[in-house]
């Protein structure tokens, strides 16, 4: 096994043995989470031509702004799986439901399903799912309707504090449900118009944005750091902070994981950052990191200075 050592190694929340290897395995159709996307497709198509307004577009926005940066930049990505920062327990649960919302797992499934992709990125040797390496459509098919299921996986260990908690459990068993005291919402206030462009329309795009976000954050851009050794690389895509609320520096984010700021470098936006910045002002966000709160990564260096 010359792409992963012998040995038991911890890597985060995965622990590899003898046996485990990263590549070995298919990549599996996944039926519920094909349909869960073309449902949604759909119905946000019906909303877009049959139900169009402008207080249906003004929902979209206010909720796609609130559920994308709040909810999973913020809440899931950077709080629930880095702990880029600490807040109470009751905004970290508020966080994360509005990442739920965004409709791509739950709070366990994501931290599994971004641990995994990291951690075979962190390999000599990295499949082609994990890494992206696929033409646009393929890769598409591969991450919005499939999954990478391993002949002999590593070790997945979850933090007891996510474990036993109860909210955390309940939102995972329960993750797709958790679109329907919004759409309750919606539909009181608006009608089925608001249901399909606050939900359904609102999931579609948040989904295909996302796999568009990770695949070409992973494929070309612009970089200002290389981690060596590594045989996937992050990219930064300028001009879409405002859209992807910091999300777009993922070159800045291979380099500094533990970091809280994406946009690290000057004119660099992360509305991300800035929202967790607005909590600490009002005393709800501390032990905030930045790149500099931890040792560099083994290997990183700047783009240009590789030797």
């Amino acid at each position: 096994m010359d792409h992963i050592s012998a040995k038991l190694v911890s890597t985060d929340r995965f622990t590899v043995t003898a046996q485990t290897n990263n590549l070995n395995g298919q990549i599996i159709f996944e039926p519920i989470k094909a349909f869960w996307l073309v449902m949604h497709g759909v119905f946000g198509a019906i909303g877009l031509f049959v139900y169009p307004s402008p207080g249906a577009l003004a929902v979209f926005v206010v909720l796609t702004t609130v559920t994308i940066c709040a909810g999973h930049s913020v809440g899931m990505h950077r709080l629930l799986i880095h702990r880029s920062f600490k807040t109470s327990r009751p905004i970290e649960y508020g966080l994360v439901w509005l990442g739920t919302l965004v409709g791509m797992a739950g709070p366990i499934g994501m931290i599994r399903t971004h641990d995994l992709r990291d951690w075979h990125q962190r390999q000599t040797t990295c499949p082609k799912h994990p890494a992206h390496d696929a033409g646009i459509l393929k890769d598409a098919w591969w991450q919005l309707c499939c999954e990478l299921r391993l002949t002999s996986p590593p070790e997945f260990h979850l933090e007891e504090r996510i474990k036993r908690d109860r909210f955390y459990t309940f939102v995972e068993r329960y993750w797709m449900a958790q679109q329907l005291p919004l759409a309750a919402a919606l539909f009181t206030v608006g009608g089925l118009g608001w249901v399909l462009w606050g939900c359904s329309l609102r999931i579609f795009v948040s989904l295909v944005g996302h796999w568009a976000v990770g695949h070409f954050a992973h494929r070309q851009g612009k970089r200002g750091w290389i981690v060596q050794g590594l045989p996937v690389q992050g990219y930064n895509l300028p001009g879409l902070g405002l859209i992807t609320f910091g999300e777009n520096w993922h070159g800045n984010h291979h380099a500094f994981p533990h970091s809280a700021q994406l946009g690290v470098e000057p004119g660099q936006t992360d509305p991300g950052f800035t929202f967790i910045k607005t909590l600490a002002r009002f005393s709800l966000a501390w032990d905030i990191k930045h790149p500099g709160s931890e040792a560099a990564r083994s290997g990183l260096r700047r783009a240009g200075t590789e030797k």
